[in-house]
């Protein structure tokens, strides 16, 4: 399988399964100096974990990072980062009824027809177990953006099926399972999930990310464009089926008049951009968001094929979350600092003599 390595100067590899003994990954290109400690990957990793609450899946992994190269004495060497999890929870019996038949809406057909041999226990390399590596590798990226840049990256749930927040406080975010930014709403969420749980069913999810402190000048202008690679790397996610970056979609409807966000001494009037400019940032704050498909891994028959072309009635047990989209916030803030620390390193090594320009237009606060 190839195409496992994300990021140009800071290049990230993962490899496992969601079954195997293990899953990890291997970073390339992050600069020496940093310090870095098993305790430092285990914020968010608690932020993506699975087992904490009644609305995500019950498999419960501990997620204790292993590093096994890359750091002496506490600081990274600049030489490739090797981080290891070990996988404790997986039960792999609960996927011996489907190891021969697709299960629809998942990779299972694609990838039988792409390898002719594929892993049927949780979805073995197609599962989010994979995006553990890229929190970790992403928690790297997010110390080192604050160090350096003071960039602040921060993502909330947006939408859950057809609710949207009736407000947006990013400092009630992590003061809830669904890192929902209106904490009175709170309550209405967890009654909406106890009845999607009972009911067998799944529902979508979108979830905002913005990022505070890009200077201007990252990314850029043709096939290296900054809004360009954060769509790649957001659609690389389990289970995204749509990237906007600043106002998105939206734009369509709005005039040139309108959605243009105008300059002056005083600022950026607005940020209908999402702050990328021709692929290059404003130095506004960096606004994505991404949408999440409803999983498909459900208690509720439905017709399939197996792998003879037989007509079989499926029913998928075993571990599974009603949304994915309730925990992928620290998995999209992940991405999005992987994009910009690559960026920025890319930045540095072409551009780094240009210096500061001035005059620079202030921030615009979204």
């Amino acid at each position: 399988m190839a195409s496992n390595t994300f990021g140009k100067s800071f290049a990230v590899t993962t490899f496992g399964e969601s079954h195997g003994p293990a899953i990890g990954c291997v970073i390339d290109g992050c600069p020496p100096g940093l310090a870095l400690a098993p305790e430092d990957f285990r914020h968010d990793l608690e932020r993506r974990a699975t087992g904490k609450t009644r609305h995500t899946s019950a498999r419960h992994e501990t997620d204790e990072v292993e590093i096994l190269s890359g750091v002496y004495q506490g600081r990274t060497t600049g030489t490739p980062i090797a981080l290891l999890i070990r996988n404790v929870d997986a039960r792999s019996k609960d996927y011996g009824a489907i190891s021969e038949q697709f299960r629809p809406g998942h990779a299972d057909y694609t990838y039988w027809h792409k390898y002719g041999i594929r892993d049927p226990r949780g979805g073995g390399r197609s599962s989010a177990r994979e995006t553990t590596m890229r929190v970790a590798a992403g928690a790297i990226a997010k110390k080192w953006l604050a160090d350096h840049h003071g960039v602040r990256v921060r993502g909330f749930l947006s939408q859950l099926g057809e609710i949207t927040p009736e407000g947006i406080d990013l400092d009630v975010v992590e003061g809830n399972p669904f890192f929902w930014p209106h904490a009175a709403q709170v309550p209405a969420l967890e009654h909406y999930m106890d009845a999607l749980r009972k009911s067998g069913d799944s529902v979508g999810a979108r979830i905002d990310v913005v990022a505070d402190g890009l200077p201007p000048g990252w990314g850029e202008p043709v096939y290296g464009k900054l809004d360009g690679e954060l769509a790649g790397a957001l659609m690389s996610i389990n289970a995204v089926k749509g990237v906007e970056i600043g106002d998105g979609f939206a734009s369509v409807a709005s005039r040139g008049s309108e959605h243009r966000d105008h300059m002056s001494h005083d600022g950026f009037a607005s940020n209908h951009a999402g702050g990328v400019l021709g692929g290059i940032s404003s130095g506004q704050p960096l606004r994505c968001s991404v949408a999440f498909k409803p999983t498909s891994s459900l208690r509720l028959p439905v017709a399939s094929l197996d792998i003879h072309g037989n007509t079989v009635e499926l029913v998928t047990t075993g571990r599974h979350d009603p949304c994915v989209g309730i925990r992928a916030t620290p998995i999209c803030e992940a991405m999005v600092a992987l994009v910009l620390i690559d960026q920025a390193l890319r930045h540095r090594a072409q551009c780094g003599d240009v210096g500061h320009i001035t005059p620079r237009v202030p921030s615009h606060k979204p």
